[in-house]
């Protein structure tokens, strides 16, 4: 059942209704869902679990690792269920969920999880060590994770759990937290992980090692990439948000402006240059994008704005935050398949076994919960006094788009102002040759907030389709360009992308397929990428590089989901367009249009089941081409295609499905050579030119 707020004011909030009231309402409902599946005060928090073949624990580990996992899972249930309940608890030491009372249940399971003589500790990293008989002493374990989800959660409630610990029973959580503090960690986010164990424990009057302190904090810092972002790994994801830009403002407070002012500083201005641009991550509803790893996390998202809270001069908009924080919050509690047996799905919406990562177990969901944590603001601060702001959607006409490039992370952000949508093209990616799920999270071309992306559809064509080939699965993606050799019988992916810069309101990428850094760069097919956006989606101009044909080559659109839908072909002269018209899986009309101007042979569109997060049937429009000489001219090299949608039952126009008079090619062909021009028909003129992508190339 789907969480119903109660306590609306749409004088305070005229966008969401939303209250402060509304959000511990929200709190106790998420609690409620956990608490159920809890016996009593001695139960751990390890819950029902759906999902058995990607999520830990792993059947096939070796028992010694199986059993590290299990404590793992254990200390992940209480930790992150930790970041709802730390605040509810601070503002009422008497809650009771389901009959048990929190402060009591996390009090008592918080020492049972750190005292080494307890059955259900979960480990200090030396024992873990030993009972995996790990001879690595770089080994991480995921217990450092949810080390520093403690502490938080601990300096939430401080007055009423902690400090009412005895001396004893702080030692016990103090050495345990001390194992973590100091030992290995992941050379990522991971580092802000042991900075904030040593925050705390320094500020309960334990020793810490300021060395290790100041060298995690220095690999913060070099990680910083520009416009408010970290880089994490080779690519930009969430992990910036909801773990630079929430755990680093944190340690400033507890830490860093008394002992590091320098690291805090930097970290202060980090945080507040991500506020410049961070409201335009979200739609006009303030939906969250599907986009990176870890999508079971949601709304996690929005916790980058309450961390900017935390800091001595914070520039984060209050009214504009809350929108879009109430507004992603009911993105995910408002419908009813977010919930299974009380629990959060393993997807994004329903279950959604493509997006799941083995690292996650059942309670991993619960990362969530940091968005919660924005209740520990009083009532009377201006997160919650402050009206409700629309920011760029409240000045956006329907026939506007606007953008932000961010060429730190590598970050078109587009708001549509047609349909409301928020869409992402990403330019900084690099993947594993065989890393599908990577490349579906990372890799491609366009990322929406009310489309999002489909995994590898089934291959169910109409009778009277035309392929190129007989496609299997994994032959077509959407939002991504698949390529199929003609002599190897070898399917391609793009796992790599580099930014060559925005020119004229285009943005320029060069894609690779099957990137290796064991091969030269010229050995490899690639693509030169151009697109620019339009109202209500995006138009591309793509030139393939190609050293190796005959070849086939798919692009599919964005995934659409198929609860009885009308498809429709139209055609304007030589060009075509499949449109689609049905709803999502809540009767929310939806509509979808993919039209082709130049390169393509055809349109198809194949039915498929299981592989996308909002509905279980879909459907995906994909165009398809082919290039079969070895050498030479007379074929096409450049594709020119659109994709735009709409969340209503209004009709695209005529000059929104062909709003392209005719495209202008220099050598008068297919593209082989020379710029292209597209003669729009408003009387605009787009020019696409290549030259020199090769010298702006950046990762």
């Amino acid at each position: 059942m789907k969480f119903i707020p109660r306590c609306k004011d749409y004088n305070l909030s005229p966008y969401t209704g939303l209250t402060r009231s509304d959000w511990i309402d929200a709190a106790k409902y998420i609690l409620e869902g956990v608490f159920k599946n809890i016996k009593d005060i001695d139960t751990p928090v390890v819950l029902p679990r759906r999902e058995t073949e990607i999520t830990y624990p792993h059947s096939y580990s070796d028992p010694k690792w199986r059993a590290a996992e299990e404590r793992a899972e254990m200390f992940e249930g209480l930790t992150r269920t930790f970041f709802i309940a730390a605040p509810l608890i601070a503002l009422d030491e008497n809650i009771e969920i389901a009959g048990i009372k929190l402060r009591d249940y996390y009090a008592h399971q918080v020492l049972r999880s750190c005292n080494p003589t307890d059955p259900i500790c979960v480990g200090t990293y030396e024992s873990l060590i030993e009972m995996t008989q790990c001879m690595d002493p770089f080994r991480p374990f995921q217990q450092t994770v949810e080390t520093s989800a403690l502490v938080i959660c601990l300096w939430t409630c401080k007055e009423k759990l902690w400090d009412r610990y005895s001396k004893e029973q702080k030692d016990i959580v103090a050495t345990f937290l001390q194992s973590f503090a100091k030992a290995a960690t992941v050379p990522q986010n991971w580092r802000l992980f042991n900075m904030l164990d040593m925050a705390f424990l320094s500020g309960e009057g334990y020793e810490i090692d300021a060395d290790i302190m100041r060298d995690h904090a220095c690999a913060v810092l070099d990680y910083y990439a520009g416009d408010g972002w970290y880089r994490d790994g080779q690519c930009f994801d969430y992990y910036s948000c909801w773990a630079f830009n929430f755990y680093g403002p944190m340690w400033c407070e507890k830490y860093g402006y008394e002992h590091e002012p320098y690291v805090a500083a930097k970290i202060e201005e980090y945080s507040n240059k991500l506020m410049e641009s961070y409201d335009r991550m979200f739609d006009r509803d303030g939906f969250t994008n599907m986009w990176g790893r870890s999508n079971i996390y949601r709304f996690a998202a929005v916790s980058a704005f309450d961390g900017n809270f935390y800091l001595r001069d914070s520039k984060a908009n209050p009214g504009l935050a809350r929108r879009i924080s109430s507004g992603s919050l009911m993105q995910f509690l408002g419908r009813d398949d977010f919930m299974w047996n009380g629990i959060p799905t393993m997807g994004f919406y329903g279950q959604f076994a493509p997006l799941v990562q083995g690292y996650s177990c059942t309670e991993s969901v619960y990362w969530m919960g940091k968005a919660f944590l924005c209740l520990h603001l009083p009532e009377d601060h201006p997160f919650w006094t402050t009206k409700e702001e629309g920011g760029v959607w409240d000045t956006l006409s329907e026939s506007e788009t606007s953008e932000m490039f961010l060429e730190g992370p590598g970050l078109m952000l587009t708001a549509h102002g047609g349909n409301g949508e928020t869409t992402y093209r990403t330019a900084k990616v690099l993947k594993a040759q065989n890393d599908i799920h990577g490349m579906d999270n990372y890799s491609k071309l366009s990322y929406n907030t009310k489309y999002p992306w489909e995994a590898q559809p089934d291959i169910n064509l109409q009778p009277d389709a035309k392929p190129l080939m007989a496609y299997k699965k994994g032959d077509v993606a959407s939002q991504q360009y698949v390529l199929m050799d003609g002599v190897g019988g070898y399917t391609s992916y793009c796992n790599a992308t580099f930014l060559a810069g925005v020119r004229d309101g285009i943005l320029y990428r060069k894609q690779f397929f099957d990137f290796s850094t064991k091969a030269e760069y010229h050995w490899m097919q690639s693509m030169f990428l151009a697109d620019f956006s339009v109202p209500l989606g995006t138009i591309r101009v793509d030139k393939l590089k190609l050293f190796r044909r005959p070849v086939v080559l798919t692009l599919g659109s964005y995934g659409f989901p198929d609860n009885g839908t009308s498809v429709n072909v139209l055609r304007d002269g030589a060009h075509t367009a499949v449109v689609l018209k049905g709803k999502d899986s809540l009767g929310n009309p939806k509509q979808m249009a993919m039209t082709i101007f130049a390169g393509f042979s055809d349109l198809l569109v194949t039915k498929s089941c299981g592989t996308n997060p909002d509905s279980e049937k879909s459907l995906v429009v994909f165009g398809q081409a082919a290039m079969n000489k070895p050498y030479g001219g007379g074929e096409n090299y450049v594709y020119v295609s659109q994709v735009i949608t709409r969340n209503d039952d209004k009709d695209f126009t005529d000059e929104e499905l062909f709003p392209i008079e005719y495209v202008e090619f220099t050598d008068g062909a297919g593209g082989v050579f020379g710029p292209v021009k597209l003669i729009m028909k408003d009387g605009s003129v787009k020019n696409i030119d290549y030259e020199q992508m090769e010298g702006r190339l950046m990762l």
